[in-house]
């Protein structure tokens, strides 16, 4: 941060945040309003990554803007869906499963034993 004001507000509401006497999000807040308004750091090129770094490290992460955590959840989809189908690719070009390397199956593979076929003609017990 370049702007010496902000820094020294930053110092004073994290104090208050620590005392519990204002909200995390609060701080992030007039941090924002702070550089909305303030010739200094509206030059300062990193300003926005250290307002990101602030707050990742003041908001617990229940906290964090829902507009974010969609965006988390979204991106963390969209990777596990690429692996799913980069595993059914592999499976759909002949690729060995690591079960078939092995020789093992999962019990979903397994035949069921098969049952008397006359099962009525059997001697009953009377």
């Amino acid at each position: 941060m370049q702007c010496n004001r902000l820094l020294k507000l930053a110092k004073q509401w994290y104090l208050h945040v620590k005392e519990e006497t204002m909200a995390p999000a609060r701080m992030v807040q007039f941090i924002k309003q702070h550089v909305a308004s303030c010739p200094v750091c509206q030059e300062d090129p990193d300003i926005q990554d250290e307002i990101d770094r602030i707050t990742e490290i003041i908001l617990p992460e229940s906290k964090i803007p829902k507009a974010v955590r969609m965006k988390q959840e979204d991106e963390e989809s969209a990777a596990r869906q690429k692996a799913e189908e980069e595993a059914e690719s592999a499976e759909d070009t002949g690729e060995e499963t690591e079960e078939e390397e092995t020789g093992e199956f999962s019990e979903d593979n397994e035949e069921e034993p098969l049952a008397p076929e006359n099962a009525e003609t059997s001697p009953s017990i009377s």
